[in-house]
């Protein structure tokens, strides 16, 4: 098959440790500042709230991995959309690039802009009407820096991703070493959740995870991409698992499993029994640099997938077209952003949520099911190739699809307004093939 040209135009300039931190950016946001309370309410002990964080790392793990072998077999542009179309077919290219732009990239990133809003706002104490300018304003301001060059994007990704880690840190050492004796049971069962059952934690968990698939969007512009993408992946989501067991351990000898179950803002909680007021004001800031970070990965990645659905006539062609200079798709980032904002600006959080994180892991799944397409076309050539294979891929897709199905049994309306969105992409793929003859087949 040959190679995309995408693969011709992008510039190869991002470095094995911008690649670790895209991966680390892509993946912390501001799930973990907040999601672990929910998670707490839906467990009923410690023990399984740490089981549940390390378990979805494990599965995380295990996709990261799958990816590395994807994107060892294809180091382009495009990521999930370039294995769906090239194992399935166009149509099935053209519903991941559908519900990425309306509800899964788009969606995460609104949720997620709301989520630095509050807090940036919190951190200078301004009234909740400004939530939505703040959100708007930290989508216009991603989308700005990353329309002069991968390169300058990556120099601020990178900051993003380290001070996210600085603030991880600052949360484990408080919580661990200088907030008091706490709570010394962390793994103690919980009275008051008894019976709450498992799975239902799964979703805001699996949501904090989401992101490991973003630096294959960008593979594209990574320098040797067959070495780079495995290894980086690897790397990046053994730290985003240690941090995110260690955060949860901080939180549960701080607040216990009742109080973490209770709390809205388990980090500045925290922060708050160390330092006070201050505290909470320092890990707000935390919290909004992390998110504003994860909202520019975000943007930068599904710009790519936008960009090379274009080139290939699935989407319109004006997309396609990369900066003469900087080589960056600035249409098809502006047009993601602008999307995203009126998701922000219409739909609520948790609303947002849900439907990102359900659309994202079901694209997951079907992407890494894939790997068994390329085994059986060329199993020679790739040089990485995920270990356990075939369990360990199917380990991931049965669970994953698990996980799915359950949530959409005990939440059918969100899941079925995703589900629709997903089906209306057929008829309007059958139509821009009717008007347009130059998707590739």
């Amino acid at each position: 098959m040959s190679e995309p040209t995408t693969s011709r135009t992008y510039l190869r300039s991002l470095r094995p440790w911008d690649a670790a931190l895209i991966v680390v950016g892509g993946i912390i946001g501001g799930g973990i500042f907040l999601n672990p309370g929910i998670a707490a309410q839906r467990t009923e002990s410690g023990l399984a709230l740490l089981l549940i964080w390390a378990g979805a790392g494990v599965l995380t793990l295990i996709g990261a991995l799958c990816y590395a072998e994807l994107g060892a077999r294809r180091p382009h542009a495009g990521g999930s959309y370039v294995y769906l179309r090239e194992a399935f077919g166009p149509l099935a290219g053209f519903l991941f690039g559908w519900t990425m732009l309306l509800v899964i990239y788009s969606g995460s990133t609104a949720a997620v802009a709301t989520i630095f809003a509050s807090y940036a706002a919190a951190v200078f104490g301004l009234p909740p009407s400004m939530t939505l300018p703040l959100t708007v304003g930290a989508l216009v301001f991603v989308s700005g820096i990353n329309l002069f060059g991968i390169r300058l994007g990556a120099q601020i990704q990178n900051l993003f991703a380290l001070l996210k880690l600085l603030a991880v840190a600052v949360l484990v050492i408080c919580g661990l070493f200088l907030a008091g004796a706490g709570h010394g049971q962390i793994l103690a069962v919980d009275p008051t959740r008894s019976g709450v059952g498992f799975i239902g934690a799964a979703l805001p968990v699996l949501f904090a995870y989401s992101g490991f698939t973003y630096l294959n969007n960008l593979a594209g512009e990574v320098r040797d991409p067959q070495r780079t993408l495995p290894r980086a992946l690897t790397l990046g989501m053994l730290l985003v698992i240690v941090a995110y067991v260690l955060v949860n351990v901080a939180y549960l000898t701080v607040l216990g499993h009742a109080g973490l179950a209770a709390s809205h803002a388990p980090a500045a909680d925290v922060m708050q029994q160390v330092f006070g007021p201050l505290g909470a004001k320092l890990i707000a800031l935390g919290v909004a640099i992390s998110t504003l970070g994860f909202c520019n990965i975000t943007l930068v990645a599904g710009a790519r997938v936008l960009q090379v659905m274009g080139e290939d006539g699935l989407f319109f062609r004006v997309v396609a077209q990369l900066h003469p200079r900087y080589r960056t798709p600035n249409t098809a980032l502006l047009l993601l952003a602008g999307w995203a904002i009126v998701l922000a600006l219409s739909v609520d959080y948790g609303q947002l949520l849900d439907y990102a994180t359900f659309g994202d892991w079901l694209a997951c799944a079907v992407a890494v099911s894939t790997l068994f397409w390329y085994r059986r076309r060329d199993d020679s050539t790739a040089s990485f190739k995920v270990p356990g294979y075939p369990w360990l891929p199917l380990l991931f897709i049965v669970t994953v699809a698990w996980v799915v199905v359950v949530t959409a049994h005990n939440n059918p309306r969100n899941a079925g307004i995703v589900t629709l969105i997903m089906a209306a992409g057929v008829p309007v793929y059958l139509v821009w093939r009717r008007l347009f003859s130059r998707a590739r087949t």
